[in-house]
């Protein structure tokens, strides 16, 4: 098969990253196009990446014949109205994070991708981290047993844009923009262990001039065959990124920090022009990472996309995962809401998480 061609609707962060990695590191793929509302970035984008075609309209993209796949990089209020329109052009369809902001959105997405015959991958980089791919290569080896808790951090100070801050646009705080990294990573290192029950306290400690959001938050999940799962997830740490996860079981116990164990320790008076993803500034000492997209497994991941769209191979992440995570996510904000353990299944009251947390 010829190159899969996929156009990319939105141009920030992590619409770049996408675009760098296909372009550096994906076999069988390139960017034919690129669409965005605001003003340039269509323009720029397409000329930074080499990209043929740029629209303002995500519409116009979705016209082209010569495009196979429609990634999803642009906010969370526009992922139902952008997935449904593009099955419906019979293209397969790469969604970043979360899903959607209802469990009712997701489902449209879920059937019209259904009704068309085409693909709804749902985009994880952790599932392809590597740091992250060799902790469950030790796992299902039985190298430390019998897992029992799983512990898995994100942190920094805040989001870089500001359409993440609107709950009415993002539909939540930091539980549902970084928790849901932490649940797809939780089921896909049991094997899919459907989660059972999930207690979560969250709040907005740090960030309340500018969100109605949470900011900090905590979930304690409980998965069949008695694993206990633990997500730390803050919009309010400052000093750039941090990501790490723990697996103790009972015979041994797994560490991995995806990117500090991957960076040079730097100390700059005048500061420079990058450090780690998030960073605030880089005067003062300062971790420097290299192949930060890589480290986080985004090349990887669509890799693996490209061959589920051109060799059919079995998606790691799909639709049906990203819902899955959503429940879970609108369960942990009602627990928040009630300060009690939600069982699972959980049928939501609300139509976002926010207003699961605030209703």
């Amino acid at each position: 098969m010829d190159d899969v061609r996929i156009g990319i609707v939105g141009s920030g962060f992590v619409a770049e990253i996408h675009a760098d990695s296909i372009a550096r590191h994906v076999r069988g793929a390139r960017v034919e196009a690129v669409a965005s509302p605001t003003p340039g970035h269509a323009e720029g984008f397409a000329a930074r990446h080499g990209i043929p075609h740029h629209f303002h309209d995500w519409r116009a993209l979705l016209e082209l014949g010569s495009i196979d796949a429609v990634l999803v990089a642009c906010p969370n209020d526009t992922h139902r109205a952008v997935t449904v329109a593009a099955a419906e052009a019979g293209k397969h369809v790469i969604c970043e994070k979360p899903l959607a902001r209802s469990l009712s959105e997701a489902d449209e997405m879920m059937q019209a991708c259904s009704r068309s015959g085409v693909l709804l991958l749902y985009a994880e980089e952790l599932c392809f981290a590597p740091k992250y791919v060799r902790m469950k290569q030790l796992l299902d080896e039985g190298a430390i047993g019998k897992p029992y808790l799983i512990k898995q951090s994100e942190k920094h100070d805040g989001p870089h844009a500001g359409w993440f801050w609107d709950v009415d646009r993002s539909g939540g705080g930091v539980a549902l923009d970084m928790g849901c990294h932490a649940l797809m990573f939780f089921r896909w290192l049991l094997d899919r262990a459907p989660a059972e029950s999930v207690y979560a306290d969250m709040g907005t400690f740090v960030h309340g001039g500018r969100t109605r959001g949470d900011d900090n938050s905590i979930l304690v999940t409980r998965f069949a065959g008695g694993v206990q799962t633990i997500a730390e997830e803050s919009w309010a740490k400052p000093g750039g990124m941090d990501d790490r996860a723990e697996v103790y079981g009972s015979e041994g116990v797994i560490y991995a920090d995806l990117l500090h164990g991957n960076s040079l320790e730097c100390y700059s008076e005048r500061g420079y022009g990058y450090a780690v993803e998030k960073a605030g500034a880089t005067q003062g000492w300062t971790f420097a990472i290299f192949e930060e997209a890589w480290n986080y497994g985004f090349p990887q991941e669509i890799q693996h996309f490209v061959e589920c769209i051109a060799n059919g191979t079995r998606p790691v992440c799909t639709g049906e995962d990203g819902r899955v995570v959503l429940e879970i996510l609108f369960a942990a904000y009602e627990s928040a809401r009630t300060g009690c353990r939600i069982a699972l299944p959980y049928e939501p009251k609300t139509d976002t998480p926010h207003a699961e947390w605030t209703r």
